[in-house]
C-alpha cells in the first residue's frame, strides 16, 4: 500500500497548462420528444448560458472544467436540474432534457420550477436514480453500475460481499429485471448464475451510461417478469459533431471507448451517430502474480448507433456481449484455503450476446409517440465440476445449455387532456436446450423446449387539484403456450399510485400492485424419464403494499420514509431439499435444475428512512437505514422461515465533495445485520468431496456474522487542450473488518499433500480481513 500511495502523490504533481476552457451542448425537447425553440440553458451559480435553436439544440461556450448543476428553463414549462454534471475539457456528452409543460406535469421530471425534487407520477416512491458521474467516482463501485445500485436504500449485499446480486427488500436474486434503452437484458454480469442473475463483475460500461433509474416497488406496467425490482439503463447517444476516445483502467481491467459521428460529410453535425467500446480483463494476471489459485478471464463489447431520420423518427441499433472463462491453476504453494478454492471452483465457460434495434415515432401534434422495438438475446454456458480440478479428470457434474429469447415490443404514449394514456404489448419466443449430467444424484438428461411468451399493458396517469394529487392506474396481464394453467386472465395484475402534496414541501405517497414472474428456463425445462416434471408450475406472484412520506427540505435535497410489506404466493419449493427456491441463486451454480412445486409462500416487511442531498455547496450524499424481516415457507405453508436475506438490518452511506482545483473525496459504508445460513451435512460432503452437500433442514441454525466495511477514494482531474486526465486512489475496507464467509471445508492432507485415508473433512481458518489498494486513471481525447 505504501507503494502506491507514493506513486500517487508523485503522480498528482504533475502540472496542468494554462486554464482551458470548453463547452457543452445538448438537446431540449417536450414530452412528446419534440425540440422546444428558444429554451434558457444555464450553469448554475455562473453568467455562462445559452438558448435552444429550432432543432432545439443549445451550446454554452468559455466554460471552465469544473463540476456544475445544470439549469433549463421555458415558459409554461416545469424547470429541470442536471446535478454534478462534470465538465471536462475533451469529452463531454450531451447533456438532453425533457420537460414538462405545467399544467400537465406527468413524466419524469427532477427538479420543478418550485424548487422541488419530484418523482415519475407512475412511481411517485420506491425509486431512485443516479447519474453516470456518480457511478464513476462511487468508492468501491469500480465503474460497476450494479455494484453501485447495492449502496442504495433497501439493498443487501451478496454473501460475502464480493457478488453482485441484487437483493431487495429481501427478495432473492432473480426477483429483477433489467432493461437497456427500453431493451430487455436476461444477464447483466460476468459469470452470472444461470436461473438468476447474479455474478462478480457487471457487463455494462459506464462511459454508455446517461443515467440509471431503480423501482424497488409500484413498477410501471409494460415490465414483465419484475418481483422485487426494476433496473433501467439509459445510454448517450454518441458525438454527432467530432469523434472522442476514452481509455479507463482500473482495478479489474482496462476499455476503450470511441465515438463520433457517421456519413458527416461538410455538415455541421451528423444524423448519424456511433459510440462503441471492448473491455478486458486482467485480472487473471493479477491474480497469477499475487499466487490465487482462481483465473478469471473475460471480455465484453458495447455499441450504440444512432440514425435521426428527421425529427419525428430516430432508430437506434444497440448491442452488448461477453465471453467469459474461469479457471483454475494449482502451481506453486497453497495453503488450506487455496485447496479448497481449487477443489470445488467449477469451470464456467459463457458467452452472451444482446442485439436489438428500436424505431421512435413521434406525433406531429405533439401528442405523443410510439416505440417499436425487436431484439433478441443468446446465453451459452458450459458448467462443469470435476472431482480432480487440477487435470480436469473424473467429472461429476455438467450443464451444457442456451438459452434464446427473440422480443417483439410495441407502446404507445397519448396525451389527452391532462391525461398521459400509455399501452403496448410484448411477444417474445423462446428457444432453450439443456444437456445435464449430475453423477452424485444419479441423473442425467437432454431437454429442448421452444414456446411463446406473450402479455399486454395498459396505464393512465392524470394530477389533480392544482397537481397537488397525482393518480396512476394500471395493469398487465401474461402468458405462454408452454406452461399449464397460466394464461391472461390468471396473471391479471393491476397496480395502483398516488401522491399527494398535503402541505408545502410534506407528500404522502402509496402504491399497492400484484406482479407475476415466469420462473426460469432452468426449471421449466428439467426433465426425468424424458417427461417435463414442471410443467404446471405456477408463476410466482408478489403482491406489494407501500406507503411514504416525503419531506422537500430544499432544491437539492429530501427526507422519506417508507413502509412496504410483500406478500409471495406460489414460490417454487424444491422437492429434494424441501425448502423455497428463494434462498438459493446467489453463488456460482446453476439455479432450479431440479423438480419443484409451486406451493411455496413468502412475505418480506420492513420500515426505510432515506435521506439525500444532491450537489450542492459542493457536498452531495445519500444516506439510509432499513429494517425488515423476510421469511418465506417450504411445504408446510403455514412455517415461514428466516431467508438467507434475513439481515435486518442495513445501513448505507455515500457521500463526497468537491475541493477547489478539481480534487474531490468520497466514500461509501454499507452495514448488514447477521444473515442466517445453510449449514453443510458433514457426512454427504466427505463422501461426496468435492461437492458440497447444504443441509436445508438446518436452515438457520448458524449465521455469517455482520458486513461493515468502508471505502475511501480520492480524485484529481487535470483537463490540457487535448486531453483530460482523472486519476484516481481507492482504498476498499479501510478498517480492515472481517469479510463474512460461510465455513469452507477441506479433506485433511498430509505433510505430502495427499489426501488421508479414511477421508476427514476439516474446516479451514477464516482469514483476516485486509484493505485493498488500487490506482486507476481515466483520459478522454
Amino acid at each position: 500500500m505504501k507503494k502506491l500511495i507514493i506513486f500517487f502523490f508523485v503522480l498528482i504533481t504533475i502540472p496542468a497548462h494554462s486554464q482551458v476552457k470548453t463547452e457543452i451542448a445538448g438537446y431540449v425537447k417536450d414530452k412528446a420528444d419534440l425540440p422546444l425553440i428558444g429554451a434558457s440553458v444555464y450553469l448554475e451559480n455562473t453568467t455562462n448560458g445559452a438558448t435552444t435553436d429550432e432543432n432545439g439544440y443549445y451550446k454554452i461556450v468559455n466554460v471552465i472544467p469544473d463540476t456544475y448543476n445544470l439549469v433549463v428553463s421555458y415558459l409554461g414549462y416545469d424547470s429541470q436540474t442536471r446535478y454534478s454534471i462534470e465538465v471536462k475539457s475533451v469529452g463531454n456528452q450531451l447533456y438532453n432534457f425533457m420537460l414538462i409543460e405545467q399544467s400537465q406535469n406527468l413524466s419524469e421530471v427532477l427538479v420543478s420550477n418550485q424548487n422541488k425534487l419530484t418523482r415519475p407520477r407512475e412511481t411517485p416512491l420506491s425509486a431512485q436514480t443516479f447519474s453516470a458521474v456518480e457511478i464513476a467516482t462511487y468508492p468501491g463501485g469500480n465503474n460497476d453500475v450494479v455494484r453501485v445500485a447495492q449502496s442504495l436504500p433497501g439493498i443487501s449485499p451478496s454473501p460475502g460481499g464480493f457478488r453482485n446480486d441484487l437483493i431487495i427488500r429481501g427478495g432473492a436474486p432473480n426477483e429483477s429485471v433489467y432493461y437497456l434503452d427500453g431493451v430487455e437484458i436476461p444477464n447483466i454480469n460476468h459469470f452470472s448464475t444461470q436461473g438468476s442473475s447474479g455474478g462478480p463483475v457487471g457487463i455494462l460500461n459506464v462511459s454508455f451510461i446517461d443515467n440509471v433509474n431503480l423501482a424497488t416497488s409500484a413498477f410501471g406496467s409494460q415490465y414483465d417478469n419484475p418481483l422485487s425490482g426494476v433496473l433501467q439503463f439509459e445510454q448517450r447517444e454518441g458525438n454527432n459533431i467530432k469523434h472522442n476516445t476514452n481509455f479507463r483502467l482500473s482495478a479489474s481491467e482496462a476499455a476503450l471507448t470511441h465515438e463520433g459521428p457517421l456519413f458527416k460529410g461538410k455538415n455541421k453535425e451528423s444524423k448519424t451517430s456511433y459510440i462503441i467500446s471492448a473491455r478486458r480483463s486482467y485480472l487473471q494476471f493479477l491474480f497469477k502474480l499475487i499466487g490465487l489459485p482462481i483465473r478469471p478471464d473475460y471480455w465484453d463489447y458495447q455499441y450504440k448507433i444512432t440514425h435521426k431520420i428527421d425529427q419525428y423518427n430516430t432508430v437506434n441499433l444497440i448491442g452488448l456481449g461477453s465471453i467469459d472463462d474461469f479457471a483454475i491453476d494449482a502451481s506453486g504453494t497453497i495453503d488450506e484455503n487455496e485447496q479448497s478454492s481449487i477443489d470445488q471452483t467449477p469451470f464456467i465457460e459463457q458467452r452472451t450476446n444482446t442485439i436489438g434495434i428500436s424505431w421512435k415515432n413521434r406525433f406531429k401534434s405533439r401528442k405523443g409517440f410510439m416505440q417499436t422495438t425487436i431484439s433478441n438475446n443468446l446465453l451459452d454456458n458450459n458448467f462443469s465440476k470435476y472431482k480432480d480440478n487440477e487435470n480436469q479428470a473424473d467429472l461429476y457434474f455438467k450443464n451444457d445449455s442456451r438459452e434464446m429469447e427473440t422480443k417483439l415490443r410495441y407502446s404507445l404514449t397519448y396525451f389527452a387532456n391532462d391525461w398521459k394514456l400509455a399501452g403496448g404489448f410484448n411477444a417474445q419466443r423462446s428457444d432453450y436446450e439443456n444437456k445435464t449430467i449430475d453423477i452424485n444424484k444419479g441423473f442425467q438428461y437432454d431437454t429442448k423446449i421452444d414456446f411463446i411468451k406473450y402479455g399486454l399493458f395498459v396505464n393512465a396517469t392524470k394530477s389533480f387539484f392544482d397537481q397537488k394529487l397525482d393518480f396512476s392506474f394500471g395493469f398487465r396481464t401474461d402468458g405462454d403456450s408452454f406452461t399449464q394453467g397460466n394464461d391472461l386472465f390468471a396473471t391479471f395484475s393491476p397496480r395502483l399510485a398516488l401522491s399527494y402534496e398535503f402541505t408545502d414541501d410534506w407528500k404522502i405517497k402509496t402504491s399497492v400492485g400484484r406482479y407475476f414472474k415466469l420462473p426460469p428456463y432452468t426449471i421449466l425445462g428439467y426433465k426425468q424419464n424424458d417427461v417435463f416434471l414442471n410443467k404446471d408450475i405456477n408463476y410466482t406472484q408478489s403482491d406489494h403494499y407501500v406507503i411514504g412520506l416525503e419531506r422537500i427540505i430544499g432544491p437539492a435535497s429530501s427526507v422519506g420514509v417508507e413502509g412496504f410489506y410483500k406478500r409471495y404466493e406460489n414460490y417454487p419449493v424444491s422437492v429434494l431439499d424441501q425448502v423455497s427456491l428463494a434462498n438459493k441463486g446467489a453463488d456460482f451454480n446453476v439455479l432450479g435444475n431440479e423438480e419443484v412445486e409451486s406451493v411455496g409462500r413468502g412475505r418480506s416487511y420492513g420500515l426505510e428512512l432515506m435521506f439525500q442531498q444532491k450537489l450542492s455547496h459542493r457536498f452531495y450524499g445519500i444516506f439510509s437505514y432499513t429494517f425488515f424481516y423476510s421469511e418465506f415457507t417450504g411445504f408446510d405453508r403455514a412455517k415461514y422461515l428466516p431467508s438467507v436475506w434475513d439481515s435486518r438490518h442495513l445501513v448505507s452511506f455515500t457521500g463526497g465533495y468537491k475541493l477547489p482545483k478539481n480534487w474531490e473525496v468520497s466514500a461509501r459504508y454499507r452495514f448488514a445485520g447477521e444473515t442466517p445460513i445453510v449449514p453443510i451435512n458433514i457426512e454427504e460432503t466427505t463422501a461426496r468431496y468435492p461437492d458440497i452437500v447444504l443441509d436445508y433442514s438446518r436452515l438457520g441454525e448458524e449465521s455469517l456474522g455482520i458486513f461493515s466495511q468502508l471505502d475511501v477514494r480520492i480524485d484529481k482531474k487535470w483537463n490540457f487542450k487535448k486531453l483530460s486526465l482523472d486519476l484516481f486512489f481507492e482504498i476498499q475496507n479501510l478498517l480492515m473488518r472481517n469479510t463474512p464467509e460461510a465455513p469452507k471445508y477441506v479433506l485433511q492432507r498430509d505433510n505430502m499433500g495427499s489426501t488421508i485415508e479414511p477421508p476427514n473433512l476439516v474446516q479451514t481458518a477464516k482469514k483476516e480481513g485486509k484493505s485493498i489498494p488500487t490506482i486507476g486513471f481515466v483520459i478522454d481525447f
